[in-house]
C-alpha cells in the first residue's frame, strides 16, 4: 500500500490512483491552454483590434493567473 501523491489517500496498489493522475493531467492541459491564449491571438502585435468582450475576458484571465502565482 502507498499514499497517493495527488489526493493523499491510501492506494491499494503501489501507484497513485488512476483517476487522480488523469485529473492532474487534465488540469495541467487546461493551465497550458490558458497560458497559450495570448500567443494564439497574437496579442503582442496590437490588442486594440480585439473586441471589447475579448479584451475583458483576457484581462480577467490575466488577473486570475496573477492571483494563482
Amino acid at each position: 500500500m502507498k499514499i497517493c501523491s495527488v489526493c493523499k489517500k491510501i492506494s491499494a496498489t503501489d501507484q497513485d490512483h488512476l483517476d487522480c493522475v488523469q485529473r492532474r493531467s487534465i488540469e495541467m492541459e487546461d493551465e497550458d491552454f490558458k497560458n497559450s491564449i495570448p500567443e494564439k491571438l497574437n496579442l503582442s502585435k496590437d490588442n486594440q483590434e480585439l473586441g471589447v468582450e475579448v479584451r475583458a475576458i483576457l484581462e480577467h484571465m490575466t488577473k486570475e493567473k496573477e492571483k494563482a502565482d
